[in-house]
């Protein structure tokens, strides 16, 4: 049995008809195997550091493939800096959870959001929320405050 290729069927779907989607359901349809993706960096994560960790997911589109996203997994021991086509999980070991921290949608779905905030749907006022907090620097501040730093303009540890 042969599969079809990402180019192909990146191209094939570049020519048929348009979906009216929004991000949020396009985003939807990408989080296929995203949770086992998850625990499987959850694992990883575990055998090389002690303690809790962040996991981070950058979703990257293919330059020339458009509709064509991919999911990155990684983990790290600071909190991440906020930024667009990301999401943020603290995993607490004594939990043996991922605990959600924030989704960052792409700039284009940022501007959107934040342009048409009278009209977005219940559903996608969460995510609203998130794009709000790092507008205004709310999640920066947190990110900062979670890995010890002294204040904003420092990038010094706490004593």
């Amino acid at each position: 049995m042969t599969r079809e290729t990402v180019g192909k069927v990146s191209s094939d779907l570049i020519i048929k008809t348009p979906d009216t989607k929004s991000p949020i359901e396009q985003m939807r349809e990408n989080l296929t195997d995203y949770e086992a993706n998850i625990w499987e960096c959850v694992e990883r994560c575990k055998k090389d550091f002690v303690g809790d960790f962040y996991i981070v997911v950058i979703t990257k589109n293919e330059k020339l493939m458009p509709n064509v996203f991919r999911n990155f997994f990684y983990g790290r021991l600071s909190c991440p800096t906020p930024d667009y086509d990301q999401t943020v999980y603290k995993f607490k070991r004594k939990d043996n959870a991922p605990i959600f921290m924030w989704v960052i949608p792409s700039r284009d779905a940022c501007i959107y959001l934040i342009k048409n905030h009278q009209y977005v749907a219940d559903e996608e006022r969460g995510l609203l929320k998130y794009v709000v907090a790092f507008q205004d620097g709310t999640l920066f501040k947190l990110a900062k405050e979670l890995n010890g730093e002294k204040d904003l303009t420092s990038p010094e540890l706490e004593n």
